[in-house]
């Protein structure tokens, strides 16, 4: 492990002399998706299935989706074409330019369409539909057709609700969806979740309903809708608040570090820092105590079980914490670490570095247009023994794939040339 202010040991990534290339085995491998998706949730849902082996279609306005701007940009990048927001979610996807205002490049995405598998968009309710590209539409063409959907609130094909039209982001999702309102230092402080949940859970779980979907399709024929609002994927993640409502009745608070249930389960101070022990269960606190001198709490019935051990969390947590806040988290790794759950809680230098994420592949290089030198983006976490997934290529350049993708869809050369005249293609 790599303390904050300690030198980082060379890179050496597990992907590095591994070709990049376009040839998908994957467990996708065969699969279409017309990808009509921007910012973060819908570009993240469709990359997870990229990684997979999909064939990815991307298809964007004339002026890009709108990340591409967005950066940051690394030092050395003399084109600026995309930055790393754009970078991280849109890797392993073919580029399509084409202008959907116009009528001539909505048909050319009806032919794009016929062909696929899944279409994935993330735009406001109705806006398809006054596209013409409607849901029933592209059935009408495409039976087999699966079309996933991801709003803020949801599609009114599957239950309006009152706030259809309301516009949504991730913190929109976290406050609505009750991860806000349990995280935080204290019950009068609710906090915003560090990463963007609000647009990454429901990008999984529209991946999800996306792929049983199509399995379904590839067993009867029939597509379907596949509708997932951004509020309710939060919800779904904060499940225990439900239960504890429903069995407790009781209203969940921040409760900063630790655990309502559990003890200790939580994140304790470090000289350097701060850990995580969850050492509750009846196996794990005996440990937890002969390790780090506590064995005389092993005979006191006020933490005698998982009960017990939780109505006296206050006294738990100070004798753990003044443990832990002695050491640094390299010496808390030797001693806890492998003997009961514990983690350092790491920064993105320790996380390079540490040889968990490099043996895993979970922060790989991809070269950059722009750029001398690869850039770092995180991998891919769902690991296939048969199938495996991977990053085969960078995220594409505004328009990179429009003739290829085009003249696969049956279009000529001069076809191809006469949009590109007319600024329905890019």
């Amino acid at each position: 492990m790599v303390g904050a202010g300690a030198p980082m040991r060379a890179w050496t990534p597990a992907v590095r002399n591994k070709p990049m290339t376009t040839t998908s085995t994957g467990a996708l491998d065969g699969v279409r998706i017309v990808d009509l998706t921007q910012m973060l949730a819908g570009p993240y849902c469709t990359q997870m299935l990229a990684d997979q082996g999909a064939e990815v279609i991307k298809v964007e306005p004339i002026e890009g989706d709108q990340t591409r701007i967005v950066g940051p940009y690394r030092a050395d990048d003399t084109l600026r074409a995309y930055g790393g927001y754009f970078a991280s979610v849109n890797r392993n996807k073919l580029s399509v330019a084409i202008d959907l205002k116009t009528p001539e490049g909505r048909a050319l995405l009806l032919r794009l369409t016929d062909s696929a598998d899944a279409v994935v968009e993330n735009f406001r309710t109705g806006v398809m539909d006054r596209l013409g590209l409607s849901y029933e539409t592209l059935r009408a063409r495409n039976p087999k057709l699966v079309y996933a959907a991801i709003r803020g609130f949801g599609d009114p094909r599957t239950g309006r609700s009152p706030y259809v039209a309301w516009p949504a982001f991730d913190v929109v999702a976290q406050a609505m969806g009750g991860v806000m309102g349990i995280t935080g230092p204290d019950k009068d402080t609710p906090m915003k979740v560090g990463p963007g949940i609000g647009d990454l859970m429901p990008a999984v779980m529209s991946a999800f309903g996306i792929v049983s979907a199509i399995l379904h399709a590839s067993r009867t024929g029939q597509g379907q809708f596949v509708d997932v609002a951004m509020v309710d994927s939060v919800l779904s993640l904060c499940e225990r608040i439900v239960h504890q409502h429903a069995f407790l009745d009781a209203v969940a608070v921040p409760e900063g570090n630790h655990h309502p249930f559990l003890c200790p389960f939580g994140m304790f101070p470090a000289k350097d820092g701060a850990v995580t022990i969850a050492a509750h269960s009846d196996v794990h606190w005996p440990i937890l105590c002969r390790l780090i001198g506590l064995e005389h709490m092993l005979d006191d019935a006020r933490f005698a079980s998982v009960q017990d051990r939780r109505a006296h969390q206050a006294i738990i947590l100070e004798v753990v914490s003044a443990f832990t806040r002695r050491h640094t988290k390299q010496e808390l790794l030797g001693v806890l670490g492998g003997k009961v759950p514990f983690g350092p809680v790491y920064h993105v230098g320790e996380i390079i570095a540490d040889p968990h994420f490099q043996v895993r592949d979970m922060v790989v290089e991809v070269e950059h247009p722009g750029c001398a030198a690869p850039v770092r983006i995180a991998g891919i976490p769902v690991k296939m023994s048969e199938t495996p997934g991977s990053v085969r290529f960078r995220a594409p350049m505004l328009g990179e794939h429009t003739d290829r993708v085009l003249a696969a869809a049956g279009l000529s050369a001069d076809e191809i040339a006469q949009h590109r005249d007319s600024k329905i293609i890019m």
